[in-house]
């Protein structure tokens, strides 16, 4: 090899495009680092989700989507990540890998080094408060190093804590072998004997068992009825609760002998078998389609056309739509729909006119399907003008036609079942730029369908004409029915609830994953820190790929097909995905989870910058991988090696458990409910952004704080006409409390204020009339005599008088005393409990604020461990509804149950 092809770290490949050499010379790596200032870790920078993108130095961004992204082939060649490897030496140990002299001076000094045990880099974050970093106020500390700082604590104390776990289980196993040693040697004679050293204080330590594996535990008692209203969430105060309470606990106590306790059976193994017996009933598909009435048709050209019943009812899926603007004004989702519309019409012979004359349909532009959204628009008007007790009988007839199929019984054990309606067909919408969005969804049949049930069980019957694809016994599989959908050719499971046994233990066992890494993490960041500067290229691919995972929660990503959505994970970047702006700065821009832009602006360390300007280099260009020489099965089999189970997703859940761990651990929140829940969410908010769990502003967030705000001034509002009663009652008043306690907020002009009561009188009138017509509804279901319109116009004097009142008012500028009974001293009390509401609101609309930017709902239910959330909820008395809705609390019912306050992660 010549000096010349030594300097490129590249080379062609027919397969692949432009592929790195096995190894990176020395000479191009001194080259880079004359070329990029390198001063080991470096100071923090802006991290701008979804924001625009600069003039770029180096690079010029370029946009995802032009064309077809080429297929990428598979580095393992099919095999599976068990199979596959980066280089030779990744199905030797770490510690029996050849390292020269030099790699291991580096790792020696790599240990010693204080730098080393800095991780995460912090970025420049959404607005938050002092408060929300854990920072006084009043500190002159930069938020950037401020987050930096709380996150180099973070990971110290992680290192410590790895460090730790691991010393104890050492001496814990040294203990065990002493005494098993012990043992053995129980006919040797006392004087013999090894005698163990004393102990310092002569107590016995109790060792946790926290880090010790499920079926390893000793087997708790069974729960009693007093220990589960002990682990019961908090519930709300008063009469009717205490009776509902009650009654619960009481039910609770009579039903002991069926509540199964999953997470506490130490019997029930992990092995591959999942049920031994399973019935249900199968699964509920959608009605049949039903013709439009005559009248209604599809227009084309200006011509009504009548279909056949299959072209019609994809006519409707168009038609029935034509308010959801994103979709129909999408050129990809209009032209997937005409395309698949014009091949179920050639099948079926286009439209006719009213003569009978065939009409083909070519055109999307000359499609009006006006008339069609019209019949249905109509169709929805009357549904929801129903009675609500009309409502309610269509429903209760739904329930019980669907009874037989929300259940199973799985190993004797009555589960609900999940999703056991078949989608109806359709229109695949997809998210983000899915480029098959706006395909018909075809009508599943149960010939397409596969049921999963006991041996011993009878299989449920197909519908009438029709028979199953097969009937399995897959004693492995969690699902009961699956078919193949027509869009993506994924397939559809129907499975357990989730707040079934099954499904809990999957949840239990994720997070069981993320604690057992917190006894590998500082190795782990060690590890990769010291291959960043490897010879090889596999072991710096390896590295960087971690350490983007690590740091920036990049999802590790999969190869995809030609026909499958651009989406892009870190394993699976392309050239034109990440631009580098000297000296430390890499911009991120592709399509991610679910076709959604990922768009991230970076400070990285600047062997991590040098690494990527060496995976970019000449002649990469577009299309080409970054990280050419590494796979997620190949990554994911490297971090198996430290830990069994371990992928890159563990990360994710990993930094956002032990971060809110830590944060509650130092937390010592006060004051009221509300005040309380916005600790707890300034700590989720702090978590979603160290963890960069970042969300687009929606779009009616503006409105939504504009409402909160108009509230906040309507109880304004209603606290100074409180105190111009008081006025009215006590003029004197005004002297003793002084002019300034009267005075009408300033930004509550006349304008605003009669703008305001119009407002409360039509929320009156709306009052009126829904209650008037519930009355009626109750007096036709009971068989009597509805109310006529004139009991609705005496009712609606109530609302006159409250308009007449604030006429009077204006005019006079004296408010009337409102109520019996009324002093000044109970005024005033009303006026202090309006101000602690308004007080409450401002805490809400300050906490939305913060979360605009920021995904607190996916840091909480799928990365934090709800078991903190429940010992935040212990610790704090704060009711566990003001954080899990009844949907997650059957979700996390294992974790409000398996734990205390003093629990942790």
């Amino acid at each position: 090899m010549s000096s010349s092809e030594d300097d490129t770290p590249l080379v062609k490949s027919a397969s692949n495009g432009v592929k790195s050499r096995d190894r990176i010379s020395k000479k191009v790596d001194q080259a880079m680092d004359k070329a990029i200032p390198s001063n080991g870790h470096v100071e923090p920078g802006v991290s701008i989700r979804m924001g625009p993108v600069d003039d770029m130095d180096v690079d010029a961004p370029q946009t995802n989507g032009n064309g077809k992204r080429k297929a990428r082939t598979s580095l393992t060649n099919g095999r599976t990540y068990k199979e596959a490897s980066s280089s030779e030496d990744d199905d030797k140990p770490l510690s029996k890998r050849r390292r020269t002299s030099q790699q291991a001076k580096r790792v020696q000094e790599d240990s010693e080094s204080e730098d080393s045990d800095v991780p995460l880099r912090a970025r420049k974050l959404p607005k938050a408060s002092a408060a929300q970093i854990g920072e006084e106020s009043d500190s002159d500390t930069p938020l950037n190093d401020r987050l930096v700082k709380e996150k180099e604590k973070i990971e110290k104390a992680a290192e410590k804590e790895a460090k730790a776990i691991r010393n104890k289980e050492k001496a814990a196993s040294a203990k065990r072998k002493s005494k098993v040693e012990s043992d053995s040697d129980d006919d040797v004679p006392l004087a013999k004997k090894k005698q163990p050293a004393k102990k310092a204080n002569g107590v016995k330590k109790q060792e946790s068992d926290s880090d010790v594996p499920l079926k390893k535990k000793a087997a708790p008692k069974k729960a009693t009825a007093k220990a589960k209203a002990k682990a019961a969430p908090p519930v709300k105060k008063g009469k009717a609760a205490a009776k509902d309470e009650e009654t619960e606990q009481d039910r609770e106590a009579d039903e002991e002998e069926e509540e199964y306790r999953w997470w506490e059976d130490t019997a029930k193994g992990d092995g591959t078998k999942k049920w031994s017996t399973l019935e249900h009933n199968g699964v509920v598909f959608p009605p049949e389609y039903e013709l439009l009435p005559k009248d209604v048709k599809l227009i084309y050209d200006g011509v009504p056309v009548t279909l056949h019943k299959d072209a019609e009812e994809v006519a409707t899926f168009y038609g029935s739509m034509l308010n959801s603007t994103h979709n129909v004004e999408n050129p990809t989702f209009n032209k997937n729909f005409f395309e698949d519309f014009t091949t179920v019409l050639d099948k079926t012979g286009h439209g006719k006119d009213s003569k009978g004359n065939t009409i083909k349909i070519k055109k999307f532009e000359k499609c009006d399907f006006k008339p069609i959204f019209d019949f249905f628009e109509t169709e929805r008007a009357k549904k929801k003008a129903l009675p609500a007790a009309e409502k309610k009988a269509l429903k209760a007839a739904k329930d019980e036609a669907e009874a037989p199929y929300m259940f199973c019984t799985w190993d004797g054990r009555k589960q609900k079942v999940g999703n056991f309606r078949v989608e109806p067909p359709g229109l695949f919408r997809g998210r983000g730029e899915h480029p098959k969005t706006g395909k018909v969804k075809k009508r599943v049949l149960p010939e397409q369908i596969t049921i999963n049930i006991g041996k011993e069980s009878k299989a449920p019957e197909a519908p009438a004409g029709h028979k199953w694809k097969e009937i399995k016994h897959d004693h492995e599989g969690t699902w009961l029915a699956m078919w193949q959908e027509n869009i993506n050719g994924a397939y559809k499971y129907v499975m357990l609830a989730a707040n079934s046994d099954i499904k809990g233990q999957s949840d239990y066992k994720k997070f069981e994953k993320a604690r057992e890494l917190k006894k590998h993490i500082d190795r782990i960041r060690k590890d990769y820190q010291r291959d960043l500067k490897s010879e090889k290229m596999a072991d710096r691919q390896r590295a960087t790929a971690i350490y983007l995972i690590d740091q920036f929660a990049l999802r590790a990503g999969n190869e995809k097909g030609e026909d499958e959505a651009d989406t892009v994970g870190c394993c699976s970047l392309k050239f034109q995905h990440v631009t580098l702006k000297p000296p430390n700065i890499v911009v991120f821009d592709f399509l991610g989870k679910d076709s959604i832009r990922f768009y991230d602006e970076v400070q990285v360390d600047a062997q991590v910058f040098k690494n990527l300007k060496i995976f970019k280099k000449a002649p990469k260009t577009e299309g080409d991988d970054i990280f050419d020489r590494l796979t997620t099965s190949a990554l994911n089999k490297h971090l198996n090696s430290y830990m069994n189970g371990l992928t890159a997703k563990v990360f994710r859940t990993y930094n956002a458990s032990w971060t809110m761990a830590r944060l509650l651990r130092e937390m010592k929140a006060a004051g009221n409910i509300a005040e309380k829940v916005k600790a707890y969410n300034d700590a989720n908010r702090e978590v979603a952004i160290l963890c960069n769990h970042k969300r687009t502003v929606a779009a009616s967030h503006g409105a939504s704080i504009e409402k909160m705000q108009e509230k906040i001034n309507g109880l304004r509002y209603q606290a100074w006409r409180v105190k111009m009663m008081m006025l009215n009652m006590d003029p004197k008043l005004k002297k003793k409390k002084g002019a300034e306690y009267f005075e009408r907020p300033e930004d509550l002009d006349m304008e605003w204020i009669k703008a305001h009561q119009e407002f409360l009188v039509e929320e009156q009138r709306q009052k009126i009339t829904k209650k008037f017509e519930k009355d009626n509804e109750k007096l036709k279901a009971e068989g009597e005599k509805e109310m006529k319109k004139k009991e609705l116009d005496e009712r609606m004097e109530v609302a006159d008088e409250l308009a007449a009142k604030f006429k009077k008012e204006n005019k006079t500028g004296k408010v009337d005393v409102e109520g019996k009974g009324t002093t000044v001293d109970k005024l005033e009390g009303n006026v202090d409990k309006i101000f602690q509401r308004i007080e409450t609101m401002k805490i809400q609309m300050e906490d939305k604020e913060g979360n605009k930017e920021v995904a607190l709902g996916t840091s909480k239910i799928n990365y934090i461990d709800p078991r903190l959330t429940v010992v935040f909820s212990k610790k704090f008395d704060v009711p566990i509804e003001r954080f899990f809705s009844k949907t997650l609390r059957e979700k996390f019912d294992w974790a409000i149950k398996s734990v205390e306050e003093d629990w942790e992660f």
